[in-house]
């Protein structure tokens, strides 16, 4: 037998909770603070000169002249069915979504099932039929697949990974480092509805409201928003860590300070409700058919036009600004005329949304 390779935490750069934890955590998986450590002080380094430094959750590829957008998604959602949705049309959705905030247009996934033995077959056919739905509800195809049967006890029913490539027109260039100072910030809808519908069928929870999730396909939402002429900058699907750690992760990328006005930003009544009860944010809750815009000043109420004549758009609104203060952060005005600082969430308020 060859000798077991031992590998030297203390060589790593790494800040705390890497360094003070030797094994992982649930929150090295929230999107958040943990989930960009891991990545920065483990991953890339391990990686070594493979590894893409600007690497997020979508790449452009310029291949001899077509530009392909390529992205990679996992999906452990607990429980697989809730109210809007299932791990099935989420794992379609959340690539494509993907895929479109950087304007490509998806054309095909691939899709791999990790499934625990003993999972009803029945379970698994609702899930495969939910991703054929979303996939021909999105205009893409499922090409290619896998799947894995792991040990009784050694997974959670099922776990997906969906792959998906897309097509991005010449003239597009949307990236977290192109927002910039004077941009307008506008978001497609209501926050925190995915998160909280998940939740709200987890044993023991019940709301005085039914919230559905938003999961849905983004691609033509885009589409009608590049198709308007504005200068867009930056497009993101408010996914794991909700609204703040997308519009954190934005503010570091572009070294640009965000200000919002709270009183702008919408937050359905149920939502509220449910997460006064939960002691949440709304603001660090999962989305998943939302999007968080960076338009050119000049541009933005036309598109916020565009954004609301297209059903998820309709609730758009444009809920702050791009600013030279304060930058890498986000900071709010509240109600009262005082300010606060939406930081980056440190891991996940609630694990296993998506």
């Amino acid at each position: 037998m060859g000798r077991r390779a031992v590998i030297d935490m203390e060589s790593w750069v790494c800040p705390v909770p890497l360094r003070d934890s030797p094994n992982v955590v649930m929150g090295h998986g929230g999107g958040g603070a943990m989930s960009q450590q891991l990545i920065e002080h483990l991953f890339l380094p391990s990686f070594g000169a493979a590894a893409d430094a600007n690497m997020g959750d979508s790449a452009v590829l310029d291949l001899g002249g077509l530009r392909l957008a390529f992205s990679t998604d996992s999906f452990v959602v607990r429980p697989p069915e809730f109210p809007g949705g299932s791990i099935g049309d989420l794992a379609v959705n959340g690539t494509v979504n993907d895929l479109a905030m950087v304007g490509a247009r998806p054309t095909a996934l691939s899709t791999a099932f990790i499934i625990e033995e003993g999972t009803p077959l029945v379970e698994v056919a609702r899930a495969a039929e939910a991703m054929g739905a979303a996939a021909l509800a999105a205009g893409v195809r499922l090409v290619t697949g896998d799947t894995k049967v792991v040990d009784a006890g050694s997974g959670d029913g099922i776990y997906i990974n969906t792959a998906g490539v897309g097509v991005v027109a010449p003239a597009v260039d949307i990236g977290p480092r192109r927002a910039q100072v004077g941009d307008a910030v506008l978001v497609s809808g209501d926050i925190g509805v995915h998160g909280v519908a998940v939740m709200s069928c987890r044993e023991g929870l019940e709301f005085a409201t039914s919230v559905r999730s938003d999961t849905a396909p983004l691609t033509d939402l885009v589409a009608a928003m590049i198709r308007s002429g504005a200068d867009i900058h930056t497009l993101r699907d408010p996914t794991r860590g909700g609204l703040a750690a997308s519009l954190n992760e934005i503010a570091a990328a572009a070294d640009v300070g965000v200000a919002l006005q709270e009183s702008l930003i919408p937050i359905p009544a149920g939502v509220r409700d449910a997460c006064g009860v939960l002691g949440l944010d709304p603001m660090y809750v999962a989305n998943e058919g939302k999007l968080v815009a960076f338009v050119a000043g000049g541009d933005a109420e036309a598109v916020l036009e565009v954004m609301r004549a297209h059903p998820l758009g309709a609730g758009a609104a444009i809920i702050g600004t791009c600013v030279p203060d304060h930058r890498g952060m986000v900071v709010a005005r509240t109600a009262l005329g005082g300010t606060r600082v939406v930081d980056m969430p440190a891991g996940e308020q609630l694990p296993r949304i998506c």
